[in-house]
This record gives C-alpha cells, sequence and structure tokens, in this order.
C-alpha cells in the first residue's frame, strides 16, 4: 500500500537547521492493514532521529493520534515529533490552520499543542523522575564527559519519559566544548550565555543546550530536543535559575541552529515551542 508521508524540519527557522522528521500519515483502512512490525521497520529504514504515524484518535477528546518511533523502539512521548506531527495534521486539506489549541493523542497520553502564526508549542508533560543526582552518579555522568565534578554547577533528574538526566555547566562556551565519550545513559548538557556573542540571528539565545545519548555502544548527540528542554526548563524555571520567557540554541556543534522558545503560563505550566518547515512531500510505499 501507498501512505502520504511528510519530511520537516523542527525548531528550523529555516530549511535544515533543525530536527527533521518523517510523519507518515494513516486512514483508518490503512491501519487495520499496517503492523506495529511494519511501523517499526519504516522507522529503521528512514534512520532518523523519530518518525511518526499520524491516525485517527481512540479518545473523543482528542484531535488526531500519533505513534512514535526511533530506528529501534517505540517512545510514549517525544518534543520535535509532537510538533512536527500536529504541523502535518494541521495543513492536511480540511482542516483549519488559525490560532488554535490541538490535542494530541500518544502513549503518554493527551498532549495539548498551541499553534500562533508561525509557531507552534506543546505543553510539557510531567516529569516521572526528578530530584537530586546521586553523587557518585555525578562523578560517573561527569567523566563520561570528560568533565571534572567541580566543572558542573548543577545536577538533576529530568526525565519525562526517555530518561534524561540535566546536567547545568558554568556557561554555553562550556557547553559547546565538551567532548563526550561513551555513555550509559541519556545526558542533556546546559549552559547560560554569558556576555558571549549569540549564535543566531537577531539578538542571540538565552542558552545553549546538547543531548547525547547512547546508541548500540556508540555515541550520538541529538540536534534539538523537545522533550529534554521542556524537562530542563521545568527543573532550571522552579530552582529559579531561569525565568521565562526565554529562548534555547542546540544543535550549534552539529552545524544545525535549531531554536527553541519557553514560555509559562499564568498556571505555572510550561510551554516549548518553534517553528516547523516543511522540507519533502511524497508517499512511501510498505
Amino acid at each position: 500500500m501507498e501512505l502520504p508521508v511528510a519530511l520537516v524540519d523542527v525548531f528550523a527557522e529555516s530549511p535544515f537547521t533543525g530536527n527533521p522528521l518523517a510523519v507518515v500519515v494513516v486512514d483508518e483502512a490503512a491501519e487495520a492493514l499496517l503492523s506495529t512490525e511494519q511501523m517499526q521497520t519504516v522507522a529503521n529504514w528512514m534512520n532518523l532521529s523519530e518518525t511518526t504515524f499520524l491516525l485517527a484518535p481512540t479518545n473523543s477528546e482528542a484531535d488526531y493520534r500519533v505513534r512514535i518511533f526511533t530506528p529501534s523502539t517505540e517512545l510514549p512521548f517525544a518534543g520535535h515529533p509532537t510538533l512536527g506531527s500536529a504541523w502535518v495534521w494541521l495543513t492536511r486539506p480540511g482542516t483549519s490552520h488559525g490560532d488554535r489549541t490541538v490535542v494530541q493523542e500518544c502513549g503518554a497520553g493527551l498532549v495539548d499543542v498551541t499553534v500562533a502564526g508561525e509557531r507552534l508549542a506543546f505543553k510539557a508533560p510531567p516529569m516521572i523522575r526528578s530530584g537530586p543526582v546521586d553523587p557518585d552518579d555525578l562523578e560517573r555522568f561527569a567523566r563520561q564527559l570528560n568533565l571534572e565534578a567541580s566543572d558542573v554547577v548543577d545536577a538533576a533528574w529530568v526525565d519525562n519519559g526517555p530518561g534524561w538526566v540535566g546536567l547545568l555547566l558554568k556557561s554555553a562556551e562550556a557547553v559547546l566544548a565538551v567532548e563526550p565519550g561513551a555513555l550509559d545513559r541519556k545526558l542533556g548538557i546546559v549552559g547560560p550565555y554569558i556576555g558571549l556573542a549569540g549564535t543566531h540571528d537577531g539578538p542571540g539565545p538565552d542558552i545553549e543546550v546538547r543531548a547525547f545519548f547512547p546508541v548500540n555502544g556508540s555515541l550520538a548527540e541529538d540536534p534539538v530536543t523537545g522533550s529534554l528542554n521542556a524537562s530542563l526548563a521545568q527543573w532550571l524555571v522552579s530552582s529559579g535559575r531561569l525565568s521565562t520567557p526565554y529562548v534555547a540554541a542546540q544543535g550549534t556543534r552539529l552545524g544545525r541552529s535549531g531554536v527553541v522558545h519557553v514560555t509559562q503560563d499564568d498556571g505555572g505550566d510550561i510551554w516549548v515551542g518553534g517553528s516547523v518547515v516543511a522540507t519533502v512531500d511524497g508517499t512511501i510505499s510498505i
């Protein structure tokens, strides 16, 4: 069967600068014929950070449902797949394009996504593990990043599903200088721009973020990571180290220029936003 597929660039303000995502659109008839194993095979072949399958919702409160796959496993939630999938759903024929809130159904439950002009934002999901990192673990994580524990200003579990640990360094310059070694878990590092020129057009970002994770015994760095930026914001804003709104840069060392906009509503919820740019529109045979 042939299914529509879109490749989009998420957290990108121009093409090929953010984090790519493949979104396969599946109608109800095709869903009945499409197995989880086939979805995983497609995601493995795409070999992107994530590939999503856009489906009809099963919850009456949702506008659409999405299943999110890395090349090796299915995820209950991820940030840039949420924004990219929402953008594809919104741009389908017959869907309203105006400013609005849509509801995504995924493995983690229902996720609100706001649309304001060219920017989409998702409400950060609750963390499933938070709090300080054990000193012995901090020593190990620092070694894996080729740092001393004293180079880390603060550290916390910031796990909203993928298993992130967050490490705050002294500056964005220190973040960009990190040369990690072998890792045994996902680590996110963040540092503020203090007296440094921004890396992007305009006034520049407030912080620099990098995301590392182990893959089959090797190290990988994610270009722009919605889930990590969401949980870093929840940690750093609640601890008073950051105030909203702010802008995070990510992907700089990879030649990308991802831009993540973080805001907080009157109820205290964190929203993680960015722009989505279309790159490829076609079909895929399964």
